[in-house]
């Protein structure tokens, strides 16, 4: 058997190595039949080379085999590099001017016919198809590519943050159940029966006690685990961009993360980022996007109009301020060319967010026109174009409900118009931090205070004095970094004192009890003496997307699962043998699940 070892790789050799006696391996992605002459393509993940078989120089033996090589075949091929024939060349290669004129073959394993074409990209591919056979899937060659950008991003944040001084440290997999916010997948202890370990939804609790320990700039690349509801962005394992620092405050941090940021889009994409990043409070986001993660690619803000409604005779409008409501409004510029029954899809798109309907006039010659203007005085009517910022060929579109309703369809419906309109530039990066996020929200259901991000979080210091009697006014020393419209990390300057730490979850009603079983190791150890510290996580997942300009996180998955979190390759989650429970003292009773 012909040694197998490359010499060269399949996206290699180029006109230089022209003459040279070369070793290549990898599979079969074409075979060519021509005028007795057998041409194969073969691949590895690095691209591909074209081999000939001439039958006048080889054996017959030799171009029998070769005769019968099949697509994904593994062969191994020795011979020289010679110059594709004249127009024979393939520009769309790097390897396009040459061939290697083949000496030796070796198969080394053959393939049945796989379930879809491997070589051709673009082929369409039911998804639940491309996860089954994800091995598969991954040849294709596009999957592999944006792999290789997700390595690059690992590895610039490793250089980065090893100049930066920080250290990569491991923190355990296998921890203790706490309340971050989301479902914790467990993990049954079989020498402890009826006790169970968590999967980390994030090493937040680790990395603050490495803080205490006096490592006081760690980071780490984390696998984190949550048992949620699924979306095109999510998955039940992620992995994060995790660190942590000493001493330092939120304006230290974020020129340090603005750096990795640069470095990462530098490195994977050879993109110049211009910092600083632009600031906006979270108060604000909300106001003018609906949203605590605005793209900010195209304009559009929404404008709260609710005086102007108030001045107006527009009953549904003015019933909807009475029981607290707001009114607020987007203008589309040039979308007075939009049909009617444009608008009435929009109008279709808001009702699934809660609003019952949609105003709208369109900017012509002679003024704002609909059939809701006549709820508005000539003098009401310039008003509402002014505050709009509208001119002729503007559409104005009017939602009003209670304000999360007429934020959250807003939020939507602007960024479904920017997107059919073709207002967002695919190239444009527009990173933004978002501050000032409120400490707490209310939980209706449970009638009490929950953390917005989580308890450990530092209270804006201005705002201390409000935590007994207002909490909900309280703002958090929080920040998250958006880029065109999604949330890619977040983090906070954390609590070091063990006194407004236990002030903090007395506002959340937490018994001591509670308190002592959760949180009584990390409570102790605030007080050994805990510097200030501050630290901050990145969704990879989400990074690698936007550097490989895709809206799928399973696409940067190497062995993703689907949206119902389950694998369709190794066919899990399965039921578990009795044996194996009885040794854990569980009892189950499995949901089949119907495995394609």
């Amino acid at each position: 058997m012909l040694d197998y070892r490359r010499t060269h790789t399949c996206g290699q050799l180029q006109a230089a190595q022209i003459g040279n006696q070369v070793t290549l391996s990898g599979w079969v992605h074409r075979r060519r039949d021509h005028g007795g002459l057998i041409f194969i393509d073969l691949r590895d993940r690095f691209g591909l080379t074209q081999l000939l078989f001439d039958p006048a120089k080889v054996s017959k033996e030799m171009f029998d085999h070769a005769s019968k090589l099949r697509s994904e075949w593994v062969i191994s091929a020795r011979g020289k590099v010679i110059p594709r024939a004249e127009g024979m060349t393939n520009p769309k290669l790097p390897t396009g001017e040459i061939e290697i004129e083949v000496e030796e073959l070796s198969i080394l394993s053959t393939a049945k016919t796989p379930p879809f074409a491997i070589t051709d990209e673009e082929t369409d591919v039911n998804e639940e198809l491309r996860l089954k056979y994800r091995y598969l899937d991954i040849r294709r060659g596009d999957i592999a590519k944006k792999l290789v950008t997700r390595h690059s991003a690992m590895l610039s944040t490793r250089n980065y943050m090893s100049k930066q001084g920080f250290l990569e440290i491991s923190t355990p997999i296998l921890g203790k159940s706490t309340p971050e916010g989301a479902r914790d997948y467990l993990v049954p202890s079989r020498v402890y029966p009826g006790n169970f370990y968590a999967l980390p939804q994030s090493p937040q609790i680790f990395k603050q006690l490495l803080m205490v320990s006096g490592m006081d700039r760690y980071f780490q690349i984390a696998p984190c685990f949550r048992d949620e509801d699924l979306r095109a962005d999510r998955q039940p394992e992620f992995t994060q961009i995790d660190l942590e620092m000493s001493f330092g405050k939120p304006a230290d941090l974020m020129l340090l993360l603005e750096g990795l940021v640069s470095a990462i889009f530098k490195e994977c994409n050879g993109v110049t980022i211009p910092t600083p990043f632009p600031q906006m409070a979270y108060a604000d986001c909300i106001e003018k996007y609906g949203t605590d993660r605005p793209d900010l690619r195209f304009g559009m803000p929404l404008v709260r109009i609710d005086e102007i409604a108030k001045r107006s005779s527009f009953t549904i409008l003015q019933e909807q301020l009475q029981v607290g409501g707001c009114v607020k409004a987007l203008c589309v510029k040039g979308g007075a060319e939009i049909s009617r029954k444009e608008i009435d899809g929009f109008t279709s798109f808001v009702a699934k967010f809660g609003i019952q309907g949609l105003a709208w006039m369109k900017y012509q010659a002679e003024g704002l026109s609909s059939s809701v203007t006549k709820f508005f005085t000539p003098e009401l009517l310039a008003e509402l174009a002014d505050q709009m910022g509208a001119a002729e060929g503007d559409l104005i579109l009017i939602a009003s409900a209670a304000e999360d309703r007429v934020n959250q369809a807003l939020d939507h419906l602007r960024r479904k118009i920017a997107k059919e309109r073709g207002l967002i530039d695919p190239e444009a990066l527009n990173f933004l931090w978002v501050t000032d996020f409120p400490l707490f929200r209310w939980n209706p259901d449970e009638a009490k205070l929950e953390s917005e991000h989580h308890p450990f979080t530092h209270p804006h210091q201005d705002d201390l004095g409000l935590l007994d009697s207002e909490p909900l006014k309280v703002r958090a020393l929080a920040y998250d970094l958006v880029l065109n419209g999604y949330e890619i990390g977040g983090g906070s300057q954390r609590i070091h004192s063990g006194p407004l730490q236990e002030q903090i979850f007395r506002s959340l009603k937490l018994s001591k009890e509670e308190i002592d079983e959760k949180f009584g190791f990390f409570v102790e150890a605030l007080q050994y003496g805990t510097p200030p510290h501050l630290g901050f996580a990145f969704g990879l997942d989400r990074i690698v997307m936007i550097l490989t300009k895709t809206e799928n996180i399973r696409d940067v998955i190497a062995f993703p699962k689907t949206q119902k979190a389950s694998d369709l390759m190794m066919q899990c989650p399965t039921a578990i043998p009795f044996k194996q429970l009885d040794e854990l003292k569980i009892r189950a009773e499995p949901v089949e699940i119907p495995w394609l």
